[in-house]
């Protein structure tokens, strides 16, 4: 079984400190190193839920890893590299991150995290998961409240309106579920945890909990 390496944290936190091109090719043999053992690691936790997600089946790992370099088009840090390696775990790959809800890992040094669910669903999917709220609220609160979620999860989080959305009254009883912009969990992970041989199987169970919440956000 493939753990993160704490060579891998030292890398993300050098990489932060000398984020320039000169740096990064001078120690490209550390990047490298690096990027495979975190994708070695996606990998495998691909290979092991699909024991709960059959439908990722066949997924490949370089289709759920987000590049390393940063798009700085529209930043005023002009960094041209990430300090962190992310992949987005669902069907087809990360491209279809605005389609489908899925299961994120994100390891950066001093916030690394666990996650999953939609962020900033487009519109008709947004509407979409409203519409299911407002049918059928008692599932959502019910996956909200299962103590598997709330172990790893806590609660639902997200950006959210301040007002009920459109065409939904004010007095609404799952207006604070409505209000959601973005429908996402978290758990925020330690970094002596992600280099330890646990954190594969808190991921993984992570996630299992998870499904429920992806479950219901996919079905539209």
């Amino acid at each position: 079984m493939e753990t993160i390496k704490k060579s891998t944290l030292d890398y993300l936190e050098l990489i932060r400190n000398n984020n320039n091109r000169d740096w990064y090719l001078e120690n490209k043999g550390l990047y490298v190193e690096a990027r495979e053992n975190f994708e070695r690691f996606a990998g495998e936790v691909i290979n092991k839920i699909t024991e709960f997600e059959p439908i990722l089946k066949g997924l490949e790992v370089k289709s759920c890893v987000y590049r390393f370099n940063r798009d700085t088009r529209f930043s005023s840090d002009k960094s041209p590299y990430k300090w962190h390696f992310g992949a987005f775990i669902v069907r087809g790959g990360k491209k279809n991150g605005d389609k489908l809800a899925g299961y994120y890992l994100h390891i950066e040094p001093g916030k690394s995290i666990v996650a999953g669910g939609a962020y900033m669903p487009p519109k008709p999917w947004l509407e979409a998961i409203r519409e299911k709220i407002d049918e059928d609220q008692e599932t959502l609160e019910s996956i909200l409240k299962n103590k598997e979620f709330i172990k790893y999860f806590k609660e639902l989080d997200g950006e959210k309106l301040k007002k009920a959305p459109k065409g939904y009254p004010a007095d609404h009883p799952a207006l604070e579920l409505l209000k959601f912009k973005s429908f996402l969990a978290f758990s925020d992970i330690r970094d002596d945890f992600v280099v330890s041989d646990r954190f594969f199987d808190y991921v993984v169970s992570a996630f299992h909990a998870m499904k429920p919440l992806n479950d219901f956000l996919n079905d539209y």
